[in-house]
């Protein structure tokens, strides 16, 4: 039931139609007794830079979920920065200090590293390819990165955007070996498509699949739905695999504490979620 008491997280994107976010959080927050909503809003990149400050300007606004195309503009309309967001280059998560300052953060390569974590996956030693260096991407990387792999390659049809995330990283962590300019995910233990490749049908493989051995783990960050035609031709080469919204699911207990609200698990969450694709 939505109240005049009821508080509002907005989750700001365009397109709307692959969101998840609100299938997870409103569940929970009915369960806790929690009278607050995820609303999705969807906002184009022009429109963008005007809505954003618009929407603090809610009285009941408990904060912003932030997604694909705004995380990395999302830097240039905020105060203050988590030293996560900074080295991602990106923001996905928004609130409104009590001063009146609207304090940005990072959650994405969170609730991945923490994915791969639970299926048991060493972080820590691995070679790792990412294909994708915009917001997600580098917010895996650089989440990957406090984890000490050997190895991060990083790849985009930008390949300016995969130098500049190379630097960023190379800057706080520079004993990790960094690569760019190759889509090559040959000889890595962890593969990761961060780019929209699978959203749409047609799309193309973001990869050559055949270049990936049997063993490596596949990652995946689009949720438009579970099995993505990367996943399906990983899975029969014989690679476990990581679903887009495993990420969500790991990242949402973050978010919450951002909020200011009551923690969770991501098993209390699997449990409550109505996720439909």
């Amino acid at each position: 039931m939505i109240t005049g008491h009821t508080r509002v997280i907005g989750h700001v994107g365009y397109p709307t139609e692959s969101f998840k976010a609100p299938m997870i959080y409103n569940p929970f927050f009915a369960a806790r007794g929690i009278d607050c909503v995820v609303v999705p809003m969807g906002c184009t990149a022009e429109a963008y830079p005007a809505f954003l400050p618009a929407l603090f300007s809610l009285t009941n606004i408990a904060g912003a979920l932030i997604t694909m195309p705004h995380k990395v503009v999302t830097l240039d309309l905020v105060d203050t920065l988590s030293t996560t967001a900074q080295v991602a280059g990106a923001c996905n998560a928004v609130k409104r200090l009590e001063d009146g300052r609207l304090a940005g953060d990072m959650f994405d390569g969170e609730g991945f590293a923490r994915g791969l974590e639970r299926k048991n996956r060493a972080i820590a030693g691995a070679t790792i390819f990412i294909t994708g260096n915009g917001g997600v991407g580098s917010a895996i990387a650089a989440a990957l990165a406090r984890r000490g792999p050997a190895l991060l390659r990083l790849h985009d049809l930008d390949i300016g955007m995969s130098d500049r995330l190379a630097g960023r990283i190379r800057a706080h962590y520079p004993a990790i070996r960094l690569e760019t300019g190759r889509n090559d995910p040959s000889g890595c233990d962890i593969v990761i498509n961060a780019t929209p490749l699978g959203m749409k049908a047609g799309d193309p493989l973001p990869m050559d699949v055949t270049r990936i051995a049997p063993g490596t783990m596949v990652g995946e960050v689009v949720m438009k739905t579970e099995m993505t035609p990367l996943l399906e031709a990983a899975r029969a080469r014989g690679c476990p695999i990581q679903v887009g919204i495993d990420m969500l699911f790991e990242q949402i207990p973050a978010y919450l504490d951002f909020f200011g609200f009551p923690s969770a698990t991501a098993e209390e969450l699997r449990a409550l979620a109505t996720i439909t694709y």
